[in-house]
């Protein structure tokens, strides 16, 4: 019957295990989204592996492209000869100077100079106020000539420290040449050097350089040569020594010698006159004969 109440035993049946059985019932967690799986590429065919020999201890692989080996950073370059115009743009305030150096060469010759290591130089530097002092238009009004001649009146041909100064000779001698054209004289008090050319007057003001081949020192008036304000005429050519006196018995045997001579020479006319005379006698005597006759 549709109506028929359900049996209490299969009821009492399904209560019992649900009560013993709670996690059967119990449902898990939902889990998140999974989001689709990547297809992966399609790989080529296998091919069946053939049996190889029992592995061996490998050599280590070189790759293709070999790398270059390492290089060693240089060394240091061989110290050169000392640089003037490098000496004095790092010192400043010799941009006259070095322009002067450059545009004559003279840079280039000392560096050439100074190459050789048994040759040292000194070089008075004439600062840029040096140049300023000068009156408007001198350095303009020297020629190219000129120009070369002032620079190397600067240069000593040899090494001098501030001590070395008080056993030097005067004149000094200058790359300018010749002392006579171009004096130069130093004369020391204590520390202090002295210059004089016969034109200027200065002293050197500090030590730019010194390594015992090259000495530079600042001064601060241009050291302008005597030759470029004053003609100055070559040196006389040394006159013979002249002859000594004769002695009194040099005198006598001299006169003697001249009185002997002057006889001598006497002699053959008074030999002329005799003869001369003894011919006209001698013709008279023959014309009067002749008349006789």
């Amino acid at each position: 019957m549709s109506n028929q109440l359900l049996s209490p035993f299969p009821l009492l049946l399904i209560i019992i295990t649900f009560l013993c059985f709670p996690t059967a019932f119990a449902q898990s967690p939902a889990l998140p989204p999974q989001p689709p799986a990547t297809q992966s590429p399609a790989q080529p065919p296998q091919v069946p592996a053939t049996q190889s020999p029992p592995p061996t201890a490998l050599a280590p692989q070189v790759p293709l492209v070999q790398s270059p080996p390492a290089q060693l950073a240089p060394g240091p370059a061989p110290p050169g000869p000392p640089n003037i115009t490098a000496i004095l743009e790092k010192a400043g305030h010799f941009s006259t100077y070095i322009r002067l150096l450059k545009a004559t060469q003279i840079d280039n010759q000392i560096y050439k100079l100074l190459n050789d290591s048994s040759q040292s130089l000194t070089v008075f530097a004439p600062s840029d106020n040096a140049f300023g002092n000068l009156t408007t238009g001198t350095l303009n009004s020297f020629s190219d000539e000129q120009k070369v001649q002032l620079v190397k009146f600067h240069v000593i041909p040899s090494f001098l420290s501030v001590p070395a100064f008080q056993t030097v000779s005067n004149p000094l001698s200058t790359q300018a040449g010749s002392t006579v054209q171009y004096p130069m004289n130093v004369t020391t008090a204590g520390n202090l050097v002295n210059i004089s050319t016969g034109i200027v007057n200065t002293t050197v003001t500090g030590t730019v350089y010194s390594d015992n081949q090259l000495a530079v020192y600042q001064v601060d008036r241009v050291l302008l040569p005597l030759s470029f304000f004053v003609a100055i005429s070559p040196a006389p050519a040394p006159s013979k020594p002249e002859k000594k006196a004769p002695s009194p018995a040099g005198e006598q045997s001299a006169t003697s010698t001249d009185t002997s001579v002057q006889a001598s020479s006497a002699m053959p006319a008074t030999h002329h006159r005799a003869l001369n005379v003894a011919v006209c006698f001698a013709g008279f005597l023959i014309a009067a004969l002749c008349l006789c006759l």
